[in-house]
């Protein structure tokens, strides 16, 4: 009976801390910013925001399934390392919103075709799958994508606004 009663104190308490963490409202993005670089920090799962040099908000990301190491070759589900540049926006995407990644440039080709693969492509910075938006934050808990770099659907409007066609973005290890 101990055990029982121990068991259901800490169910509770484990609920109790994912709705708190589900729910806890984040910091959002000054309405009328405009997003002129962002990087990406893979080993800690961030994306910094930059306006002007002034680091404007950071995002918890989720990367591909096989995260470590640059991509090479389609199918290897890693996120690409680089600088590289947004280069379209997609409202319609199957995963809420996106923003494309200019990856593959003349050097990932170049490697991939060295090893005979393609490089692959289609790297966006997306929110969640579609219909599956109430996952919320809990998708940062591990990484899903198959090398893309992930947010929430509510992280993505407020970028999908900010940043333009041509923005730099480093990914970095």
């Amino acid at each position: 009976m101990k055990f029982a009663k121990m068991l259901m104190y800490a169910l509770i308490t484990i609920t109790c801390c994912a709705a708190i963490y589900y729910f806890w409202p984040e910091k959002k993005l000054p309405a009328g910013t405009v997003i002129d670089s962002l990087v990406v920090y893979k080993s800690e799962r961030q994306l910094l925001a930059y306006s002007d040099g002034n680091l404007i908000k950071t995002y918890a990301i989720s990367l591909g399934k096989n995260p470590i190491g640059h991509k090479v070759f389609e199918g290897d589900m890693k996120t690409p390392e680089g600088t590289y540049t947004i280069n379209a926006k997609n409202a319609n995407s199957g995963y809420h919103k996106n923003l494309g990644v200019s990856y593959p440039n003349d050097l990932d080709c170049a490697v991939a075709k060295r090893i005979g693969k393609s490089p692959g492509g289609d790297i966006k910075i997306h929110g969640i799958r579609n219909g599956r938006g109430y996952i919320g934050k809990f998708h940062r808990w591990t990484d899903w994508t198959h090398g893309c770099i992930a947010v929430t659907d509510e992280e993505i409007d407020e970028l999908f606004d900010a940043v333009a066609i041509g923005t730099s973005i480093e990914i970095k290890p």
